[in-house]
């Protein structure tokens, strides 16, 4: 899975995947969905939902895989448990480094809010 992330740029120096991987499956596993061709893992997303809500975080799909609908399969089906859970609205948030993924968010109904996203690090030992 982490070297999935890495292959789509998706992990940061203030990351930690393999403690984001141990806390999802803690909270909410069944949200935690991957893909995989065979015995390799080649997909994956992870939804959360705190019951005003929901989120979408390391949406990934193996550079060797993409535009072959697994990003769409797996949106569809986290939207979708989503939905089932009672949340009105996902939110996501995209690396400005990461710009590329817009249009495929834009594809699937996605818009961009007015809205400023902050965040505070509680770990600082990532």
């Amino acid at each position: 899975m982490i070297a999935l992330w890495q292959a789509c740029g998706l992990v940061v120096a203030h990351n930690n995947p393999g403690r984001d991987i141990d806390r999802k499956l803690k909270v909410d596993p069944q949200l935690f969905l991957v893909g995989c061709e065979g015995p390799d893992v080649v997909a994956s997303v992870m939804g959360g939902y705190e019951g005003h809500r929901g989120w979408i975080n390391y949406l990934a799909v193996s550079p060797d895989c993409q535009r072959q609908g697994y990003g769409l399969r797996l949106m569809a089906a986290v939207e979708a448990l989503l939905l089932e859970r009672g949340c009105p609205k996902i939110n996501l948030q995209i690396r400005s480094t990461n710009s590329n993924i817009i249009g495929f968010y834009q594809s699937l109904g996605y818009k961009v809010d007015d809205a400023l996203s902050l965040g505070k690090r509680l770990e600082h030992d990532a």
